[in-house]
């Protein structure tokens, strides 16, 4: 999307679409300085007479018929006054690409109105953009004569800010540009969970991980084999790949800011990378399997992060980590019943196969807080159905040891439009782990089965601050519950992230 900035009169351009907002507080009346009064006077009554009432979802897409040099103009209801915000400015965006590509229109033209309600210019820019750019995101990778049909479906290419100030003009680049680097770690991260399983394995994601340390990024990548993981004592870990021709691989990203800015935080993002889940010897059933290519969101959304950082270049320091593993039946296949170590020695009974993912994750965290000793912990991981029986699709649980990393990802998550939901760590809940043979167990039960997991997680942090966000609902959407969400991998937790990580002080 190319993005352009313009203090000409707005009836002087030449466009497909201009884009009014309009309040809820006010009775629809148009008045666009650039059109007749007559023309004013007649989309006031059209929009009357269509029940427009400027509501946060409302929209009108009215054809002007040859009365001017605007083609069309597309009406957006911008809600009530006292509760704009905003972040709203991203559906706002999103809303406007999927009309203009209802018609094929090429640009559209942004009308003053929409940068003089912005609170605060850069920050607004970038949810703009935000909107723009993620609901113009397409996954084209398997389809025929892909590149032609979805050229043409991406029609919206240019979108004209209409500005009266230089400054203004400045302010808005400033963020749109960090709006679309956040699109673009997202849409790596969507492109990695929509790539099916068998193009995404786990040598596959070390790939994409290597390539993100180019030189200048500030990121390196060391990613590390079964043989490597046997000497770091990753046992758990191997257990649960054992069952795939594809060998467990251990990536580790590392991005370290310029130096010469003093002290700096130093953050571990883990994220659950199974590239594929049959659930091992506890196979799940027909209708559990066919989409569980998805089960390595919290390792794509990590790596959408990276992607992210090489740009961005906050000052803090960052590792992330993902145990990329397929979980697959057969004859090497762990059992229900194994007793596996994992990297700090804790010894866990299996009881399911198929709660592989908390397996992996107890590697990981162990040599976090063992290996690398951060400040701050954080994991993102599909890890449970009683999470989207609890929540529903559209929202994370959030559970962890450290209210100073909650309250932060609380302001974090708000910023970025994702939903997150914190949930107790409830002390008694620990017993329904206690293993008769082991130091544990990996599963609790059904009753609160998003808690149990957090808690089996806790015994790795070795009193790490830690918080861990289950995306098992919407890191994946079944349908567009968002204008700037399409039907697949949803990039969830990759904004946020950066918001958490650019916040630190």
């Amino acid at each position: 999307m190319n993005y352009s900035y313009k203090t000409d009169a707005i009836g002087s351009y030449n466009t497909d679409i201009l884009v009014v907002g309009l309040w809820a507080d006010d009775e629809p009346k148009v008045k666009i300085t650039a059109l007749p009064e007559a023309l004013n006077k007649d989309l006031s009554a059209e929009l009357k007479r269509r029940g427009f009432s400027g509501r946060e979802a409302d929209t009108a897409m009215l054809p002007l018929l040859g009365r001017g040099k605007i083609k069309h103009i597309f009406f957006a209801g911008l809600g009530e006054k006292k509760k704009f915000h905003d972040t709203s400015l991203r559906s706002f965006a999103a809303r406007v690409v999927k009309q203009a590509n209802g018609i094929k229109a090429k640009d559209v033209v942004l009308d003053t109105g929409i940068v003089s309600i912005m609170k605060k210019t850069p920050e607004a820019a970038q949810y703009l953009a935000e909107g723009f750019e993620l609901a113009s995101y397409h996954f084209t990778g398997f389809r025929k004569h892909t590149r032609k049909d979805e050229e043409k479906k991406k029609t919206l290419t240019e979108v004209i800010i209409s500005i009266k100030t230089a400054k203004q003009q400045k302010e808005l680049q400033q963020g749109v540009e960090v709006g679309k680097i956040y699109a673009r770690g997202t849409a790596l991260a969507r492109d990695l969970v929509n790539t099916p399983a068998m193009d995404m394995h786990p040598g596959e994601m070390a790939g994409v991980a290597q390539a993100l340390a180019v030189r200048g990024s500030g990121i390196t990548c060391k990613v590390r084999g079964q043989e490597e993981m046997q000497g770091l004592g990753m046992h758990a870990s191997i257990a649960v790949a054992a069952g795939s021709r594809h060998e467990a691989k251990f990536i580790h990203l590392t991005y370290k800011p310029k130096p010469g800015k003093g002290t700096v935080k130093k953050i571990v993002l883990v994220g659950k990378a199974v590239t594929f889940d049959a659930g091992g010897l506890n196979l799940k059933p027909e209708n559990g399997i066919t989409d569980m290519k998805i089960d390595m969101a919290g390792g794509a959304s990590v790596l959408g992060v990276f992607k992210s950082l090489a740009e961005l270049r906050p000052n803090v320091e960052v590792h992330g980590l993902l145990i990329a593993v397929e979980n697959m039946p057969g004859g090497h296949a762990y059992r229900p019943g194994d007793v596996v170590s994992a990297m700090d020695g804790t010894t866990i009974e299996v009881e399911n196969t198929d709660a592989e993912g908390r397996i992996t994750l107890a590697d990981a965290l162990a040599y976090a807080s063992q290996k690398i000793k951060p400040d701050y912990m954080i994991d993102l991981a599909t890890l449970t159905g009683a999470v989207i029986i609890a929540l529903g699709n559209e929202i994370t649980g959030m559970l962890g040891t450290s209210p100073e990393i909650k309250k932060a990802l609380n302001k974090a998550s708000k910023q970025a439009g994702e939903n997150i939901w914190e949930l107790p760590m409830y002390s008694h809940y620990r017993d329904l782990l206690k293993s008769k043979i082991a130091d544990v167990k990996n599963v609790g039960g059904r009753p609160a089965g998003i808690i149990t997991a957090a808690q089996f997680l806790e015994k790795f942090i070795h009193d790490t601050p830690w918080a861990h966000l289950d995306i098992a609902g919407p890191a994946y959407a079944e349908k567009e519950f968002k204008p700037e969400i399409q039907v697949g991998g949803t990039g969830w937790g990759v904004r946020m992230l950066l918001n958490y990580l650019r916040n630190l002080k």
